[in-house]
């Protein structure tokens, strides 16, 4: 009999379910698609936990249907999910509000002052803007300030992953790799904040509403009748823990190693190192705990990354053709783009549809028009902007681990594009390969959940018989040349002289075009 895992890759736009063999092949999939969220006020992204159960259990039981014969063959089940959605739980362990998706853009005001020894350490470090907007990203902050009603009621806050776990099995546990977000996790110990230790710490939540942690490859249960009844899930079948989607992703394509660097072409495009010492890329950004139990991912995050090519097309291309007649899609723009010298003819995009943290003013500028540029210029400067940026985020993390980046692993939808891998090559000065399948969250969900079962002895054997490189993009050394002198002289310097101006655009909008941020 061949041993098959079962995975889940609950992400923004599509639950997914998979099953693979040990051998790391995708031996079946049904994709859910799903709305990724409704927005009430802007800046808002939020959806009903029901959908997502809605939704695993749907692609299970489509699942099933289409691989009756090899179903009894699944030996365990893990999930993984994307990050930072935060859920209140009542009592019954019933959803009491919507829950916040990653894109949520809303902030709680925080009216209780930071204690004067915490300004005063984290002002002299020059994080204190980095501090402050953490707390104010919290989403729980959020609900004490602004429904108050629902938080006395909230008995368990908990992630996304968290939830889904609980349907399956009936316990309240999760993974320390899984639970990233803005909670108070220690990440370099792997355990919730001691509750004592309040300086520094931005997060404050109550530890009764926290929930049981254990490691990657661990069971966090069996799966109960219910579950069963509902997904068509064997009952009884373990479920092991794994980690977020992008550190499954991260694992998924074997780079666990400091000299290999991991990036996501997802909705959010990142890029992630596995290093066996705990490294901040920047004080108060921290690096998570790995999938691989030895590790930890530093990353660097673009968000909204390979969505703003989706918006691109849906907004300034396909909307101007009645039903869906439109000749230009993303595979029409990979081939005209090719034609395309880099650098797009002077034009140059920041690809900050969303802002971060440590940049929260940030905004998506495109700089460098003249009458040459067409849709394709366009299609492609985002795809440049987008891994300049990534290609900081490298330069960065190198300087902190001191150990140079000698290959790039690529994952995501975005991955499956030639040119994108190219793009990648081109820009980094690197080999880019990827593998054998570009749905590497459930790969790396399935190759944690057969070290979980014993089926391998450790993270390395399991990668060596089931990450398999399929294709590798060696860079153009003349593309490359032109990319780094493009990064020197323009994009290490446009962001700098952009963000005086990005001030003044959100201090006009809130004199003159005030809205309901809350």
């Amino acid at each position: 009999m061949e041993k098959l895992i079962l995975t889940f890759d609950c992400g923004t736009q599509s639950t997914r379910a998979m099953l693979y063999n040990d051998k790391g092949e995708l031996v079946a999939k049904i994709k859910e698609p799903l709305t990724p969220y409704f927005s009430l006020q802007e800046g808002w992204a939020e959806q009903e936990p029901e959908m997502y159960i809605e939704k695993l259990c749907s692609a299970s039981q489509k699942l099933k249907a289409e691989n009756e014969d090899i179903w009894n063959n699944i030996v365990a089940v893990s999930v993984t999910t994307m990050r930072d959605v935060g859920i209140c739980l009542d009592k019954d362990r019933k959803p009491l509000r919507p829950c916040f998706i990653w894109l949520d853009r809303r902030k709680a005001q925080c009216p209780d002052k930071t204690a004067p020894l915490t300004r005063f350490i984290t002002s002299i470090a020059g994080v204190r803007r980095v501090y402050e907007e953490n707390r104010k990203a919290a989403k729980y902050n959020w609900i004490k300030e602004n429904e108050p009603e629902i938080w006395a009621k909230t008995d368990k806050y908990v992630m996304y992953s968290t939830y889904l776990n609980y349907f399956l099995t009936g316990n309240l546990v999760d993974s320390i790799a899984s639970t990233i977000g803005h909670i108070p996790i220690n990440y370099k110990k792997r355990k919730w904040v001691n509750p004592k230790a309040t300086m520094l710490v931005p997060f404050k939540l109550e530890q009764d509403k926290l929930y049981d942690l254990v490691y990657a490859g661990e069971e966090i249960g069996k799966i109960t009748k219910e579950a069963s009844r509902l997904t068509g899930i064997p009952e009884g079948l373990p479920l092991i823990a794994s980690g977020s989607d992008k550190g499954c992703e991260t694992l998924g394509v074997g780079a666990i190693n400091e000299d290999v660097a991991s990036v996501s072409f997802g909705t959010t495009a990142t890029i992630q190192l596995s290093t066996k010492k705990y490294i901040e890329p920047v004080l108060f950004v921290p690096a998570y705990p790995a999938v691989h139990r030895d590790r930890y991912n530093p990353e660097l995050i673009v968000y909204r990354g390979y969505w703003t090519l989706t918006w691109f097309i849906e907004e300034f291309v396909k909307r101007f053709y009645p039903n869906d007649e439109c000749p230009i899609c993303e595979k029409n723009l990979d081939d005209l783009i090719l034609e395309i010298e880099p650098g797009c003819d002077g034009l140059y995009v920041e690809p900050y549809w969303s802002p971060s943290i440590k940049r929260p003013e940030a905004r998506g500028a495109m700089i460098g028009f003249n009458e040459r540029h067409t849709v394709a210029h366009i299609y492609r400067a985002i795809i440049e902007g987008i891994s300049f940026t990534l290609l900081q985020g490298k330069l960065a993390m190198e300087k902190k681990t001191k150990i140079p980046v000698k290959k790039v692993m690529v994952s995501g939808g975005g991955a499956q594009s030639h040119i994108v891998c190219q793009i990648t090559a081109d820009i980094f000065g690197l080999p880019v390969q990827r593998v054998q399948t570009y749905e590497t969250s459930g790969l790396g969900a399935a190759i944690s959940a057969f070290v979980g079962i014993g089926h391998y002895p450790s993270y390395e054997s399991a990668i060596e018989n089931m990450v398999h490189v399929s294709k590798e993009y060696l860079p153009n050394k003349e593309n490359h040349e032109k990319y780094k002198a493009i990064y020197e002289e323009v994009y290490v310097k446009s962001y700098p002289r952009l963000k005086p101006i990005f001030k003044s655009i959100e201090k006009v909008r809130a004199k003159h075009f005030p809205y309901d941020d809350k």
